[in-house]
């Protein structure tokens, strides 16, 4: 059968439909409204009005941001495979067709930033595609080819690596989402225990709720920040009982004031950090180490940026915007964050995994 995000009465009378681990056999009533009541289907959001001055959502942004655009790339609605044909109508959300659609299921590779394709697990097309974010490692490594790396070049921006990196985190280096350093190794797909490896295994695909229950089965504890894997002190805080998410937490709050104290003293320009406007990185104009009114605009963007400064807040934002990259990815992620310390610092934090 196919859904529609118009078709709630063929939804309603569909019976039982089929989930994966802690979320099957869910009654058709209950996932509609699960759905109904999530992220993906909140109309009003930044993530589905932001083009509504426009009147309309450029095609780049359609892919993730309407669930007709995820058709139209995908050629589920009969157009040409792997291209978008244009700009799509605002007013549309993540509906029930952008996962359902007749094709969806048959999606088995996902091409990533980098440009490298992964497979991509039934179920999983969906989730791979819109949460890999729009930029990577290899795409940064480019931007600063040839560049002496302590030296401000005006041809440099930021580089943003969007948001909710779930499968770019997932898939570390295989993905090459962060920027890598020369001369280390990276974690490559983190394959958790059978059965609970793949997006909606460990998220329901309605509401999108992590499945804590499953967590506690053998993690043993109510939140799943909690987590954490042996004794090893990552970040080196002499606190070797916190959760792998404080361990990731702990080096963002190193790596942020080692990004500004480069900036100030190597790139020649204070730099504040702002979380809600991007471009993220802006001029600290009285170099109070605080975002001031007025600083964090868009015409007082950063610009003094040398390829190891774009480096290290690349990093950062990537690392930043992936709320669950303790359990995504963690050992990558803590790879990336304490790398990133090292080549601004000169010195490693904690023990690297």
């Amino acid at each position: 059968m196919r859904f529609s995000f118009f078709s709630f009465p063929a939804i309603l009378t569909a019976g039982v439909f089929a989930a994966s681990g802690a979320f099957a056999q869910q009654n058709a009533e209950s996932i509609v409204a699960e759905w109904a009541a999530s992220a993906h289907a909140k109309a009003d959001a930044e993530a589905f009005t932001h083009w509504n001055d426009e009147g309309e959502i450029p095609a780049e942004c359609a892919l993730c941001h309407a669930g007709s655009g995820f058709r139209d790339y995908y050629g589920l609605d009969g157009s040409p495979v792997g291209e978008m044909s244009g700009p799509h109508a605002i007013g549309g959300v993540i509906d029930c067709d952008t996962c359902h659609a007749d094709g969806v299921a048959a999606i088995s590779e996902v091409t990533f930033p980098s440009g490298i394709v992964l497979p991509a697990p039934e179920n999983d097309a969906t989730c791979f595609t819109c949460h890999q974010g729009r930029q990577s490692g290899t795409g940064i490594a480019r931007a600063i080819e040839g560049m002496e790396l302590d030296t401000v070049n005006p041809d440099l921006g930021f580089m943003n690596p969007h948001y909710l990196l779930a499968a770019s985190t997932l898939h570390g280096a295989q993905a090459n989402g962060a920027y890598q350093y020369d001369g280390k190794s990276y974690a490559g797909r983190f394959d958790h225990v059978e059965g609970v490896d793949s997006c909606t295994d460990c998220h329901s695909p309605h509401s999108l709720e992590v499945a804590r229950e499953e967590c506690a089965t053998c993690h043993k504890v109510d939140d799943p920040r909690a987590i954490r894997a042996g004794v090893t002190d990552w970040d080196g805080d002499g606190d070797a009982s916190e959760g792998l998410s404080g361990e990731i937490a702990t080096l963002l709050e190193q790596l942020k004031p080692a990004i500004m104290a480069y900036a100030s003293e190597t790139a020649g320009t204070p730099m504040v950090y702002s979380d809600r406007s991007y471009p993220y990185f802006f001029i600290d104009t009285d170099a109070d180490g605080e975002v001031d009114d007025g600083e964090a605009a868009f015409p007082n963007r950063y610009a003094s940026w040398t390829p190891r400064l774009l480096m290290a807040a690349y990093n950062y934002q990537f690392a930043a915007k992936d709320p669950g990259n303790y359990a995504h990815n963690p050992h990558y992620v803590l790879q990336v964050l304490i790398d990133s310390i090292e080549d601004l610092t000169g010195e490693a934090p904690g023990t690297r995994p």
